[in-house]
Order: structure tokens, then C-alpha cells, then sequence
């Protein structure tokens, strides 16, 4: 329990303050039926059940300890609560041959509640859901991340449409986190050194289910009042201050899992911000196993997973030399490294900058984008650093995100799945609990809406119209999402009249709820905000849009689980993945999504609707359009399509084929058990070679990767040739000059011939003994469905325990 605000809670009642410290179950629906029956009106205001406990007065509780039917809810909600972590877990038994034993997980924001609010949007969501899913699987994760003490941005509207920041506090004795002690019971405090000072940085830990999130803060009273600012804005203040706080996270967060007897087999840095981490752990290594940097890098590298979030390159987080170099100065010297071998971890080509990205990828062994086509989108964004590299060949892979179920479900639909489970999912029950859900929704809307008028200063006309906003029959649509160029938030209100037409057909209404921020200095953005806040108070729209301020989970929660359809439109393929979609999957709701991020994953017909795409400067336009046909004829026209009793049989055929084929598809739970099999233990398995036996294999991978550096110009090629015989085979004179001739392999290549195959690569092999001129004959026979003049030769590196090209990116053509 936090010594900084210790809740009086009677003995009988004792498990409160055990679920109001956990972020993975606090908010289960039996809990929120607790919270809600101790003070309502608080929970409701606050969504934070520790704040709740320190604040109700002491009889309230005391009245509630002699109520035998909250203790027998609290018991069960309690009991539920322990059979879960007391349950053998999935990683147990599906990763039990030698497993990752301790997994890192950094990052900038994590979205686990309002109750912790330390996170902007999707990163820390994902962030969030990757560490309940992780826990209900049991796979060993450690989160590591930043007590922000004012976090992301409020958003509000003023009386001219626009958008207003502000800031308030986060008071860390009202949030569900405990301080960390050592052994001597003292504050444990993890000490950074900047330039020209010490900054002190006190941890703190949230508890997550069966996982433990360590944050770190440098509001400490001790720091000068700078640094005590370093971690208050996420995101926010100037480029030096963005990058003291990533130097905060990895450089600070890698120490205190230290601290803390932590000792990772993997780190996983999610996005570049975290990038410092790979370094300092390498650092680490070399003090405790006194070998060089140098193989100490190659060692962890092995056990680094970087996954990238960002669809262009403009989105990587850079620092200009000027800025970063004094940071880089000091740090080199803790390494016992040159200041220029640090710096060019995370140079960018000639450009005087130094670019986080580089450096994650440069100190990573596996590297993944968040869905399929972002894994491509990234291939081409990292191609710089793979000269000479085939597209295919750039070592970016592809993880697609999902969503933690639990959380995104509402009670009614988790319900109605329980009730349903193994037998029909009938049409009438379906459609009732769809109903059930618009209908909470639009009392929601209204209840928001009519604050927010409100506090603008309306009139009681304009009250009076926020109440009877929206039409609980009526088809809903949803779009919430950060207000930024590539998303086009303004695509579906390109055409004002044509969407004012749709939603006010007398006979077939349509409905639709907007919300989201812009980045405080987008005003390109704020534009747009602007432009949907003038529509919606059109006479003629008014009770048909609503525009609700201050996007964030609990509004999340309650779009996704009330809308008909989720609409999204970015511009492909500048969203990596989104994962706003996947929330309304098991709550009955459909998507309408331009085919981009993790719905270009989807090939089923008749689960939700495609956007056509378009190309070209009429872009947009085309798209608009496109899209506004497909809410006017099939969206619209399945939505009222109505048998004799009401029930819209072929639109429920859609939510039946969604919520069934996709839920679990784009599930945290599933994408953590692809990291886990395909990242966490494959990667463990390698660092833990790596060190082995004083880090015996990384010095001979450092010895290997510095032969090709010195030896690479001096590879030679002959002529390709056929070789005589039956067979088609081709041959060639190579001279590998003073590069060892088992530290690379000689290969016939040739490129796909279709977008539906893949290049072909054939390993070349050696026909005898060099000659005493250094010349080797190698050999080849070609495959039989492609013809000789396909192919080219190739010499790259070789190494049965490095991952190339990441390791090696070196490469020669004989062409």
C-alpha cells in the first residue's frame, strides 16, 4: 500500500484496497458495480477507485463492512480475482522448453486506465494492452515506463470553437501506485548523470494483474527545478527536454530493473524513444563481465526487440548534433567509449542529426512494424541503412497489434457471448443487446454533451437541444481518433450538404459522433476540429452530430461499445496499424475502413466494408466520394432493412461474421503470444549464447564483423558463365582477397517475377581448392522454373549465430 496516502478501509473490507491497486482488474464489471455502489457520484467523476477509498468518509465504509451483500460482492469480485492469477497461464506450458525468464517492456506511455493517466493515444494504449494480455498469459513481462506528473493534454472548447490545452497535476498520492523500497526501506532513487549535473529520479510501482509496471519521476525535491520538469509534460516542452526524458526511460528505466534484481533476457523497446536502453544494457554488461562495448553490444543486441510504430520517416524522433552531442559526450564516458562511436549508433546517412529509430534498429536483433503492410511500409523506410539491400531482404518484420478483450468489452455484450456460448446466437438477442448498447450510448452522448454546452456558456435552448441529441433507433456512426493530416478527419465532412442529406433522411436517420485532440501546435488540425464544431451546430444537424471533447479511455470505452460503425479513413499507408477498429469487434459493432494498417489483414467478405481506394492528386475527393456512396447505399440501406418483426437479419449476419471470425484474430492476447514465440524466446534463446562462457560467441561475432569491414573491398568477381554438362548450371571465378572464406557465402539471385513470389537465392559452392592467385571456382545449377539469364551472383556475409543484414549489412554484386 502507498505510505503517501494509506486509505482507512475496515479489516471486513480489506480487498478493496487490493483491487483498487490493481490496473488489470480494478475495472472489472463486478469492481465498477462496487466503486458505483460506494459513492456514485464520485466514481463517476473520477474512474479511480483509489482516489475513491482515500476520499469517502470513514462511516460510508464502515456502513458498507455490516452490509452482507456488498461483502459477499466484494468476496466474489475478490475470489474471481484470485482463481485468474492462481490459474497455470498459457506461457507455461506453450514456451516450457528453456523460456524467456524476464522480459522488458519500455515504453514513452502506458494506457491501462483514467485512474493512471500517463498516455496520449494509441502507443500508450497498445502499450496497456500488451501488459494485461501479457499477464493474463503469464509471460514474465517487466513494464518500465514514466510517472508524467501532468501527462498528456485536457482538451476543452472555448466559445469560438476552439481547441484549449491545459495541464491539470497528476497528485501521486491519489493514484493507484506505490513508491519502491530497497532494502533498507528507503525510497529507492535511480541517479542519471547529465550534463554538468546529477538528476534523481524516484520509481514507483503499478501493479497490472500478474505484472508489475515500474515508472520513474524527476519531480524530486532534491533535483534543481529543471530537471524536476524533465517528466511532467509527455511529449511536451522543447527538443532538449524530450531528450532527457528519453534518456530518462532507457538510460534511467534499465538501471532500476537493475536496482531491482532484474536481470532481462529481453528488452523490447516499443518505438524508438526507448532506444538508450539497448545501450545501457550493453554498458552494464561490459562492467559485470569486463569484456570491450563492443562485443558487449553484440551480446545484448541478441536479446533487443525494437517494434516501430511510425509510418514515415518524418515521425522518427530526431536530435540535432548541436543539441545532443554534450549528452552524448557524457555518456561515452560512462561507456568507455569515443563520444563518435556512440554518436554513430544513431547517425542518420550524412545528416547532422541523430535519429532515435537508427539507433533502436542499430542495438536490436529483430525488428517489427505493428501490422503486415506496416512491416512493408517500414522495409522502406529503414532501406537506407541496407545499401544495395533487395526491398524484400530489409530485416523488418511484422507483429499486427490487437486489443486486450477484457477491457474494450461492455458488460452487456460480455454477457450476451457467455449466455450464447456454444449454442445459436439468435437474431432477436443480438439485435437486443445491440439496442441495449445505442441506447447507453446516446444517454452517455447526451449527458457529455449537455456539460460541455454548458460550460461554453449556452443558452437553454442550446441545453435543451444537447438533451435531445441523437435517436437511440437510429444508425450510429463513430470517429475518434487524433485529429492530424494523414488520418483526414475531414474526409467525411468534405462535402457538408451531401452528409447533412444522409443524416437527416426522415425515414432512414443517420447519426454520428465525433471526438479527438489535436497536438497542441497542429493548427492544421485544430482547423479541421474547428470545422466539424461549426457543423454540428447547424439547425438542420444539430441532434444528428455531437463532437465530444477530451478524447480518452473512459470515452473510448463508451463509443466503442455503442456505435454501429467505426469509420476510419486515413491515407494509406500512414496507418501502421490502428487498433480503434479492433475495439468495437466484440461488442457487435462493424467497420467502414480504408483498406490500411490491420483491416488490409482482412479478406473476409461480409464483415464490415472497404473503402475503395484511389491514387493520384484527385486523392481525397475520390475517396470521399467513395465513401459517401457506401454509407448511402449498402450501410444505410442493411442497417433499415427489416423483417416483419423488426430485426435486420443481413446486417446481423455481418456482426455475427465479425465479432466471431475477428475478435480473437486481433486480440492482444494473440498478438502477445506471437512475441512471445516469435520475438521473447527466440531471442532469449540467442543473448543467452551470446554471453555464454564470458561472452565467447560475441567475441567471435565482433572478430567476424570486423574482418568484413576491413577485408570487404578486396572481393573480386570473374565472369558468369554456364558450366558444361546436362544440367542447366552456371559458375563463376571469385577471389575472396583476405575475407575468411567461411565469413560469407557466394549466391546466384534473381528477383521475383510477380508481386505473388519471392526472389530466388541459390547458395553457390566451391569446386576445389583456391588457386595460388586467390581465385575460386564456384557453382551453381539453376532452378528449374527460372531460366539462366535471371540470375545474378552475390557475395554476403555468413554467419550461422549473426542475424543478417541487421548484424552485416554489407553486400556485392558482381554486376
Amino acid at each position: 500500500m502507498s505510505e503517501t496516502a494509506a486509505p482507512f478501509v475496515p479489516r471486513e473490507l480489506g480487498d478493496l484496497v487490493t483491487l483498487a491497486l490493481d490496473l488489470r482488474w480494478m475495472r472489472a464489471p463486478a469492481a465498477r458495480a462496487l466503486w458505483e455502489r460506494i459513492d456514485a457520484d464520485l466514481w463517476h467523476a473520477t474512474r479511480n477507485p483509489w482516489s475513491l477509498l482515500q476520499t469517502v468518509g470513514r462511516s460510508r465504509l464502515e456502513f458498507l463492512a455490516n452490509d452482507a451483500n456488498f461483502c459477499s460482492a466484494l468476496e466474489a469480485c475478490a475470489a474471481e480475482r484470485r482463481a485468474a492469477l492462481a490459474t497455470p497461464a498459457w506461457y507455461a506450458d506453450a514456451c516450457s522448453d528453456d523460456p524467456a525468464r524476464a522480459i522488458a517492456y519500455f515504453s514513452m506511455e502506458f494506457g491501462l486506465g483514467e485512474s493512471l493517466p500517463i498516455y496520449a493515444g494509441g502507443l500508450g494504449i497498445l502499450a496497456g494492452d500488451h501488459l494485461k494480455s501479457a499477464g493474463d498469459l503469464g509471460v514474465p513481462v517487466f513494464g518500465v515506463g514514466l510517472l508524467w506528473s501532468s501527462g498528456y493534454f485536457r482538451q476543452s472548447f472555448d466559445a469560438h470553437d476552439r481547441q484549449t490545452e491545459f495541464y491539470p497535476p497528476n497528485d501521486p498520492a491519489q493514484l493507484p501506485i506505490e513508491p519502491v523500497r530497497d532494502a533498507d526501506d528507503s525510497w529507492l532513487v535511480v541517479r542519471l548523470r547529465l550534463p554538468g549535473r546529477v538528476v534523481r529520479l524516484r520509481a514507483w510501482r503499478a501493479r497490472v494483474g500478474r505484472l508489475d509496471l515500474y515508472l520513474l519521476d524527476s519531480n524530486d525535491l532534491a533535483n534543481a527545478p529543471a530537471d524536476r520538469a524533465i517528466t511532467a509534460e509527455l511529449y511536451g516542452g522543447a527538443a532538449r527536454t524530450r531528450l532527457e526524458q528519453e534518456l530518462v526511460l532507457g538510460v534511467g528505466g534499465f538501471r532500476l530493473l537493475r536496482a531491482l534484481g532484474v536481470r532481462p533476457d529481453v528488452c523490447h523497446l516499443n518505438e524508438g524513444h526507448a532506444a538508450f536502453a539497448a545501450v545501457e544494457r550493453a554498458r552494464t554488461l561490459a562492467l559485470e563481465s569486463g569484456v570491450g562495448f563492443e562485443t558487449a553490444l553484440m551480446a545484448t543486441r541478441a536479446g533487443n526487440a525494437f517494434t516501430t510504430h511510425t509510418p514515415v520517416a518524418a515521425g522518427f524522433d530526431r536530435f540535432e548534433s548541436a543539441l545532443i552531442q554534450p549528452y552524448l559526450d557524457v555518456y561515452a564516458e560512462e561507456l568507455g567509449i569515443e563520444p563518435e562511436g556512440l554518436a554513430a549508433l544513431g547517425r542518420e546517412g550524412d545528416a547532422a542529426v541523430f535519429n532515435m529509430a537508427h539507433l533502436a534498429l542499430r542495438t536490436s536483433a529483430r525488428v517489427n512494424g505493428v501490422s503486415k503492410l506496416h512491416g512493408r511500409v517500414s522495409r522502406r523506410l529503414f532501406g537506407d541503412l541496407f545499401p544495395n539491400r533487395p526491398y524484400d531482404e530489409i530485416p523488418v518484420g511484422s507483429v499486427t497489434n490487437g486489443v486486450h478483450t477484457p477491457t474494450w468489452i461492455s458488460a452487456g455484450a460480455a454477457a450476451f457471448w457467455k449466455d450464447t456460448e456454444g449454442g445459436s446466437l439468435a437474431s432477436e438477442g443480438l439485435w437486443a443487446m445491440r439496442a441495449a448498447a445505442r441506447a447507453r450510448l446516446v444517454g452517455r452522448i447526451r449527458g457529455r454533451l449537455e456539460r460541455q454546452v454548458r460550460a461554453r456558456g449556452a443558452d437553454a435552448e442550446r441545453i435543451a437541444a444537447a438533451r435531445r441529441t441523437f435517436d437511440p433507433n437510429a444508425l450510429t456512426l463513430g470517429f475518434a481518433r487524433r485529429f492530424t493530416a494523414y488520418k483526414r478527419p475531414g474526409l467525411l465532412l468534405s462535402d457538408p450538404e451531401r452528409l447533412a442529406s444522409l443524416l437527416c433522411d426522415a425515414e432512414r436517420p443517420v447519426q454520428i459522433v465525433v471526438a479527438g485532440k489535436a497536438h497542441p501546435r497542429d493548427e492544421a488540425g485544430k482547423a479541421i476540429i474547428r470545422e466539424w464544431l461549426t457543423f454540428a451546430e447547424r439547425s438542420d444537424v444539430r441532434e444528428r452530430v455531437a463532437f465530444l471533447a477530451d478524447y480518452d479511455l473512459e470515452l473510448a470505452e463508451e463509443l466503442v461499445s455503442g456505435v454501429d460503425v467505426w469509420i476510419n479513413t486515413p491515407r494509406r499507408p500512414w496507418e501502421a496499424s490502428g487498433t480503434s477498429g479492433m475495439k468495437v469487434l466484440a461488442n457487435g459493432g462493424l467497420n467502414c475502413s480504408i483498406s490500411d494498417g490491420w483491416w488490409a489483414e482482412v479478406d473476409l467478405p461480409d464483415v464490415g466494408w472497404t473503402i475503395p481506394s484511389s491514387s493520384g492528386t484527385d486523392q481525397d475527393a475520390a475517396e470521399a466520394r467513395a465513401l459517401y456512396a457506401l454509407l448511402e447505399g449498402e450501410i444505410v440501406r442493411s442497417f433499415y432493412e427489416r423483417d416483419a418483426s423488426g430485426i435486420p437479419h443481413a446486417w446481423l449476419a455481418r456482426v455475427r461474421a465479425s465479432a466471431t471470425a475477428l475478435t480473437a484474430r486481433f486480440s492482444s492476447d494473440r498478438m502477445v503470444r506471437d512475441y512471445a514465440r516469435e520475438v521473447y524466446v527466440p531471442a532469449a534463446h540467442a543473448y543467452r549464447a551470446r554471453v555464454r562462457d564470458g561472452c565467447a560467441l560475441a567475441r567471435e561475432l565482433v572478430k567476424w564483423r570486423a574482418e568484413l569491414d576491413a577485408h570487404w573491398d578486396t572481393l573480386r568477381f570473374g565472369e558468369l558463365r554456364e558450366s558444361p554438362g546436362g544440367e542447366t548450371a552456371l559458375e563463376i571465378d571469385v577471389a575472396l582477397g583476405d575475407v575468411p572464406p567461411g565469413a560469407v557465402a557466394v549466391e546466384l539471385y534473381a528477383d521475383a517475377r510477380s508481386a505473388h513470389e519471392h526472389a530466388t537465392h541459390v547458395t553457390m559452392h566451391a569446386g576445389g581448392a583456391a588457386r595460388e592467385d586467390g581465385w575460386r571456382t564456384y557453382h551453381a545449377t539453376v532452378p528449374p522454373e527460372r531460366s539462366a539469364a535471371d540470375f545474378t551472383v552475390r557475395i554476403v556475409p555468413a554467419h550461422p549465430a549473426a542475424n543478417i543484414p541487421l548484424e552485416a549489412p554489407h553486400i556485392r554484386w558482381n554486376r
